[in-house]
């Protein structure tokens, strides 16, 4: 089956669509949590349509079309909440930035639409007697406040040397590069096949993602280690937010619930996250610890991950 290029005719509808439903919240002057809480679930059922797709086709989001690439990888992105804030904060500045500019020039009746978005360049600008439309890439969400008030201009009202040299020199920033590596990364590590010789990891997120999370999880990248590990069988890494499994456990001597037991451990690591307790950072909280104990075979699942430590039969 040839799985290069594929597109998806609704996608564009998609982004614009999640555009309005930010400019909407970014027009309010304080929104709820619960708003926000209802966009991220959006988002994940988005990316997660997107990705099922994919792999009815026997491929991955890699395979998309360039233009459905970058707007998966930015839906995809936005699943994280803590960018999701990043964004609907860049996106409330930069439209009552507008609005203000727009006023102080006298055209305050046009109707004005912004959006932040995985741009190939870095801003785009229209305007006419009755619209002005901004695109800032998804790269400014960190930037100071006075780099997207020169976005905003430059985008509304054409270059000047002062605002370009802003925007030039918040781009060399790591504040910039972070973000636009962290949208190249998402496709890059979504490419990785988490279909082992033995066990999906696609799969198995499922089941445990419908048992556990009341597939409310939003999935993160799942891939295989290149090499058998014996001491440490899962690792979730918060800043690519992926799971990768030793590649002792893709064996048919495994059983499942085992797999899945090391998988679900480091779901939990993405669901709660780091807190900290007496001035100290945790990842294995009481929480975390009451939750792994409610895996069902997790008594068999131990036992198990205890031989396989110590024997390394396999």
């Amino acid at each position: 089956m040839n799985v290069e290029g594929i597109r998806l005719k609704n996608i564009k509808l998609q982004q614009n669509n999640i555009l309005q439903k930010v400019f909407n919240l970014a027009s309010e002057a304080n929104y709820e949590s619960t708003q926000i809480q209802q966009l991220n679930q959006n988002l994940i059922i988005t990316a997660t349509t997107i990705e099922k797709i994919c792999y009815n086709q026997q491929a991955t989001p890699a395979s998309l079309t360039p233009p459905s690439r970058r707007i998966y990888s930015w839906i995809k992105f936005l699943t994280n909440e803590h960018y999701l804030e990043l964004h609907l904060r860049a996106s409330s500045y930069v439209l009552s930035t507008a609005k203000e500019i727009l006023n102080q020039r006298g055209q305050k009746s046009l109707q004005l639409m912004i959006g932040i978005t995985n741009l190939a360049g870095l801003y785009q600008g229209k305007r006419n007697n009755s619209t002005a439309n901004i695109m800032i890439s998804e790269g400014f969400i960190n930037a100071p406040k006075v780099v997207l008030q020169a976005l905003v201009e430059s985008a509304l009202f054409g270059k000047n040397q002062q605002n370009t040299q802003l925007i030039r020199s918040f781009v060399n920033t790591e504040g910039y590069t972070n973000v636009v590596s962290e949208l190249d990364l998402i496709i890059e590590v979504v490419a990785e096949n988490p279909q082992g010789k033995f066990y999906n990891l696609d799969e198995l997120f499922n089941k445990i993602n419908h048992e556990y999370f009341a597939a409310s999880l939003a999935k993160p990248r799942l891939a295989w280690s290149r090499i058998n590990t014996y001491r440490k069988f899962g690792h979730y890494e918060t800043a690519r937010d992926r799971v990768v499994m030793s590649l002792t456990l893709d064996n048919p001597k495994v059983p499942e619930f085992v797999v899945k037991f090391v998988l679900y451990h480091e779901l939990l690591h993405k669901y709660y996250g780091t807190k900290l307790v007496h001035g100290k950072k945790m990842v294995h909280t009481k929480e975390f610890r009451a939750s792994e104990s409610q895996f069902k075979s997790y008594d068999e699942a131990s036992r198990w991950l205890t031989k396989l430590a110590s024997s390394r039969f396999l």
